[in-house]
This record gives structure tokens, C-alpha cells and sequence, in this order.
């Protein structure tokens, strides 16, 4: 025999050798049962199955490693399904995983339990590392706020104005999330007395049952108020919102994880219960478009947000939006100048916020993280002298206190929080949101998966979650020296650029003087994207920044 030729041999002795294993274990359990006792005939129980597998993995067309490693390979995809598990319970430090660290989901665990969330022995983290972040804080603090925070929402034109909290729930969806989830959440909302935003996916019955507050998000496919064409439907809009459950009104432009992106639920997901809510038809394919379809211009986005506030019977209507081109949050800005209709509230969703599934592409590279968004969007409104009409607000892996003061420091009026709600409501990061197999019973509408998910209970935590966050906030607040969350400035937040270099935010980013965009918008950044924009179209006047280089034909 050859080199090669035994070479060969011994390669494909250690390819084959779990499967020839099997094999001789197989002829030597029926060899033994034969000639000796039946008793030895057990073990083909386990062991013609899996020879039957291997036989399988040889002729099967699918899978190359399966053909060349019968059995063995079928290691690789149980050790595939286990990494997740593995690496969150074993391999990651405290600080590592993602999207949320241990220590972060524990934080939110603790405080949803009602449990000792102090630290002992001083800060895991890294001082001295790129991206460290600290809140100064005062030699003489204040005494510490004990009454919630409440934030007044409606401007001029608003006739039922709402008193916001400071930490609520961010959108998230029926269908996205089951039944015991949202009730939980509702009734959560109620017991802590925030609001809970409905998501896109329309108001469910479970939204209803324990009268938590509601922000009714009505996105691209107008769920709960369209027609059967899924256009938008003036009359079934304000049947719905003008529930008295109903405290605000918010139009959907984009969202932080998938912005510009539409989506359908195939029609085995509607269920009687999703068709009820959406206003769709059960059984049938239920699409969301990736654009409005009820304006199509920035002004007629005014002109829609006035008609809104009017069929809500004046409630407070604002949007929410990724932040994406300048220019159109300027054209946005411009629109509300020259129609003098403004919203009450404007939600800045940074890229870095949650879906129940999206492209990689979308999730990894599209949209604007929340700091920049939201300086943006306050930048644009300040430098137009509109920001004391209209109310900002800040959504995107919001966690703690600190978290939270980050965001008012440089200009948000409150936080909404989606992630670490689920994690409240007992969610474990297992990243299974989009298969309907949620271990723990929150992002699935399998109803013996749901049992998992006690009502009551998680709506205790709910509760207990804000508070203490909120409390801890209060705390911070004190700290700095100032005696409320709108007190807050950039200067309060340092970032450290590199080890041994670290400025404050209002040093790092700029921050516009009131009106500025008006009188002198030569004398911002944003000199070209602010003349490009135009509140007629979405389109810019003109391009900005270097061009391609024109190329001739090949």
C-alpha cells in the first residue's frame, strides 16, 4: 500500500469513526441477543437510530460536513445551539456580554425584585478606559426629591394636556409580544403611574384590561384605525383614540434597530386576537409599508399631526424617528415654522435600541445612535426658538439612573425603556425573540410557553423596576446639586476620550444658542444641510457635501 493510499485510509478511518463505531456496537448487540440472551438486544433501542442518522448523513444532499462526518458532525450544531447559553452562563465576564452585560440585567432583575441592588467593594469598571463616563456632583448637594417627576406634555393647541413620568415604556408590539406580557406591562404602567406605548401593532385587549396609561403609536400600516386597503381611517382613528385610556398620540416615522425598513407577519401568525387588534383580516399575509402613505411632505405631516390632535379630541400627538438625513430633521423643523402647527412631543430612537428581528445590515449600520440623534434633534429645535413648545424625549437601551441622566443632560425632557422592561418581566437574553420559543414566555404567543409568565407577579416588578430607577435617579439628581432631572447640564456628564484625555460633553459636542438657525446659520455646522432643506419635500434642495466624480460610460 501507498503513502498516500494509507493516508487516505487512516483520514477516512478518523472521518467514519463515530459511524463504524456505532456500526460494530450495533452487529455486537444483535450478535450477543442472538447467541446469548435477548437482554443484550437493548442497547439497538438506542443504537439503530442513530446508525439509521448516519446512513441518513451519507446521503443526504444538504449538508457537506454531514456526508463527510456521519454522526460526528452533528457535534458542531449541538454545541452551535448550546454558544449562546454557554458564553452568557459561562464564558462572559460581568461586563462582556451583549447586548446587555450581566451586570446590567442583574441591576434590572434586582430592582424589578425589590432586592439589594447596592454594590459592594467599589466600581468593576475601568476608570481609566476609552468611553468611561462620570456625573460630577456637588460639595453641597441637595436634599433628595421623593415625589415623582412629572413632565407637562401639550403645547398651545392641545386640549388635554398629560403629565408624563420620567421613565416609561418604550414600544413594543402585540404579536411581537404575547398576551401576559402586555397585560403585565399595562398593569404595571398602572400600578407606577407611567404610560405604556402600544407599538405599532394597534391596541389589543390586553392593553385594556387594568387601564394603564396609553401612548397609541400609530406607524406605516395604520393598525387599528385604516381601511381595508390599509389606508389611514379618520373614523376608526378616533374611536380609538378617544378612549379615555388613551393619553397620547405617537406617529411612528422609523425605528432605532430597522429604520426605512416595512415587515409582514405571514398570515399563520394573525390570529383572531392580532386581527382584532390591527384591524386586519385574520388568516391573511398583514404588511407594513416603510413609509406613510397619509402625508408625504414635511408640511403635510403638520397638516396631519393637526388633524390627528383634533379626531383624538386634542391630546397630545408627536412622532418618533430614528434620526437619519439632517436634512430632513431641518425640513421637519422648517415645516413646523411655515405652518405654525407643531407637535407636543418629538421620541428620538437611537440605532441602538431592540426589535424582535431585523436584517444585520439594519440593526449593525443603519440609523443614528441616540447621543448624536438627540443633540441633533435638539440642536434643530433650539436653533429654530422652538424647543420650549415642543417636549423631547430619549429611547435606546436605557438602564439605570445614570443612564437616564445621561440623556436629560443634553436635552431630553424624559426616557422611555423597552429592553429593560422585558428583562422585568423575567426576559433571560436568550436572543430567541423571533422564533416564538421565548423560554420565558415574553416574546411568544405560544400559550404553553406564556404560562410561564405569572400576571400578577411581573406586573409587581414592573412597577418595582421604574421606581427604583426612578429613585435612583433622584438621588443622582442630589447629588449634582441641582434639585430636578430638567436642571441637568452637558458640563454635569465627563467622557473620557482616551487615558489620559477626558472633556465634557458640551467640549465634545456642539450645543446651538436659542434661534441661531434662524439668524445665523452660517455660524453653525449645519449651515448646508439647514439651507438644503425644504418643508415641501423630504427631498433636499440641493446636494450637500463633496459629489461623486462623474464617470463617463464603459
Amino acid at each position: 500500500m501507498s503513502l498516500g493510499t494509507t493516508a487516505d485510509f487512516r483520514a477516512a478511518a478518523r472521518r467514519f469513526s463515530l459511524f463504524t463505531i456505532v456500526l460494530l456496537l450495533a452487529l455486537l448487540s444483535l450478535l450477543l441477543g442472538v447467541e446469548l440472551a435477548k437482554g443484550w438486544l437493548w442497547p439497538l433501542v438506542l443504537l439503530l437510530p442513530l446508525l439509521a442518522l448516519g446512513v441518513w448523513d451519507l446521503v443526504q444532499p444538504a449538508h457537506s460536513l454531514m456526508r463527510n462526518y456521519p454522526l460526528m458532525a452533528h457535534f458542531r450544531w449541538l454545541f452551535e445551539e448550546l454558544r449562546p447559553y454557554l458564553r452568557q452562563y459561562i464564558v462572559e465576564d460581568d461586563h462582556s456580554g451583549k447586548p446587555y452585560s450581566h451586570d446590567e440585567r442583574a441591576l434590572i432583575y434586582a430592582r424589578a425584585k425589590g432586592q439589594e441592588d447596592r454594590q459592594p467593594f467599589g466600581t468593576e469598571l475601568d476608570a481609566y478606559h476609552g468611553a468611561f463616563e462620570w456625573m460630577t456632583h456637588s460639595i453641597a448637594p441637595k436634599p433628595v426629591v421623593t415625589e415623582p417627576f412629572r413632565i407637562k406634555v401639550g403645547g398651545a393647541d392641545c386640549k388635554k394636556h398629560y403629565e408624563a413620568a420620567i421613565l416609561n415604556i418604550s414600544a413594543m408590539s402585540f404579536g411581537s409580544l404575547g398576551p401576559n406580557a402586555i397585560e403585565a406591562l399595562n398593569w404595571g404602567a398602572k400600578l407606577g403611574g407611567f404610560y405604556h406605548d402600544t407599538g405599532e401593532g394597534g391596541i389589543s385587549r390586553y392593553h385594556r384590561i387594568h387601564g394603564g396609561d396609553i401612548v397609541y403609536e400609530l406607524g406605516t400600516g395604520y393598525f387599528g384605525a385604516r381601511n381595508p386597503n390599509g389606508s389611514f381611517s379618520p373614523e376608526r382613528f378616533a374611536e380609538q383614540a378617544r378612549n379615555d385610556q388613551i393619553r397620547m398620540v405617537e406617529i411612528k416615522l422609523s425605528q432605532g434597530a430597522k429604520p426605512g425598513h416595512g415587515g409582514i407577519l405571514p398570515g399563520a401568525k394573525v390570529s383572531p386576537e392580532i386581527s382584532e387588534a390591527r384591524g386586519v383580516a385574520a388568516g391573511v399575509d398583514c404588511i407594513s409599508p416603510s413609509r406613510h402613505t397619509a402625508f408625504s411632505t414635511p408640511a403635510e405631516m403638520m397638516e396631519f399631526i393637526a388633524t390627528l390632535r383634533e379626531l383624538s379630541g386634542g391630546k397630545p400627538v408627536g412622532f418618533k424617528l430614528c434620526v437619519g438625513h439632517p436634512t430632513e430633521v431641518f425640513a421637519l423643523v422648517k415645516a413646523m415654522l411655515k405652518t405654525g402647527i407643531k407637535p407636543d412631543f418629538i421620541v428620538v430612537d437611537g440605532k441602538e435600541g431592540g426589535t424582535g428581528a431585523a436584517p444585520a445590515e439594519f440593526s449593525d449600520h443603519l440609523g443614528m445612535p441616540l447621543r448624536e440623534g438627540l443633540i441633533l434633534m435638539r440642536n434643530a429645535l433650539v436653533g429654530a426658538n422652538l424647543r420650549g413648545e415642543i417636549r423631547l424625549a430619549a429611547s435606546g437601551k436605557i438602564v439605570s439612573g445614570f443612564s437616564m441622566a445621561a440623556n436629560l443632560a443634553i436635552g431630553a425632557d424624559w426616557c422611555n425603556a423597552a429592553r429593560a422592561f422585558m428583562f422585568s418581566l423575567g426576559c433571560v437574553q436568550s436572543m430567541r425573540c423571533h422564533t416564538n420559543r421565548c423560554p420565558t414566555g415574553v416574546t411568544t404567543n405560544d400559550p404553553v410557553l406564556q404560562r410561564g409568565l405569572v400576571v400578577a407577579l411581573k406586573a409587581q416588578r414592573v412597577a418595582s423596576f421604574q421606581r427604583h430607577t426612578v429613585e435612583a435617579l433622584a438621588e443622582l439628581v442630589a447629588a449634582a446639586g441641582v434639585t430636578h432631572p430638567q436642571d441637568l447640564m452637558p458640563r454635569h456628564i465627563w467622557h473620557r476620550l482616551n487615558p489620559i484625555e477626558v472633556r465634557t460633553l458640551d467640549r465634545i459636542y456642539n450645543f446651538l444658542e436659542p434661534g441661531v438657525l434662524l439668524a445665523a446659520p452660517d455660524m453653525t455646522p449645519y449651515a448646508e444641510e439647514w439651507r438644503a432643506a425644504d418643508p415641501d419635500s423630504f427631498e433636499p434642495r440641493m446636494e450637500v457635501g463633496p459629489q461623486r466624480e462623474a464617470t463617463g460610460a464603459a
